[in-house]
């Protein structure tokens, strides 16, 4: 059985728990999964270009990597329903954009692509949730209309 880790909003309590693509992603994997050493709270917005999507910026507390030594593995711009990812965008690489950006997302139904406002996108398709997807697909579908909520990220196990 696959390593999981576990997505949960914190007020509803509603969880999805996804397996890592260890065999497609294995050095994204392990860094993602060495950085959830401890759980993460972060606020979870929709995404505006993506379509199905739920984003988070991966907090300073778990940097804990050299985000350019993660390898291109496992990537495409249209991931499929529960497929979750990770993104690395250094500073200054989108005019006005000053920041880094340390993004996981999770695509919550089919139809998704990684298009921004610079285009295409490729992005690190590291794992997959197949528990809990139907329910947790509700709550990130809320966040398009009510706004964004508190989502806790953290290893099963």
């Amino acid at each position: 059985m696959p390593r999981q880790i576990y997505f949960r909003f914190v007020e509803e309590g509603l969880e999805g728990r996804l397996d890592l693509y260890e065999d497609n992603a294995p050095v994204t994997c392990a860094t993602i999964w060495q950085a959830l050493a401890r759980p993460i709270r972060v606020t979870a917005f929709h995404a505006m270009f993506a379509g199905p999507e739920i984003m988070v910026g991966l907090p300073e507390e778990a940097q804990t990597f050299d985000p350019r030594s993660v390898p291109i593995e496992n990537q495409t711009i249209t991931p499929g329903k529960g497929e979750c990812l990770w993104y690395y965008q250094g500073k200054n690489v989108m005019k006005g954009l000053t920041d880094e950006l340390w993004e996981l997302g999770m695509f919550y139904d089919n139809g998704g692509r990684t298009f921004g406002p610079l285009g295409w996108t490729p992005v690190n398709i590291f794992a997959c949730m197949n528990h809990g997807l139907d329910a947790f697909a509700a709550g990130c579908r809320e966040i398009r209309l009510k706004g964004a909520k508190l989502l806790e990220i953290g290893r099963v196990g």
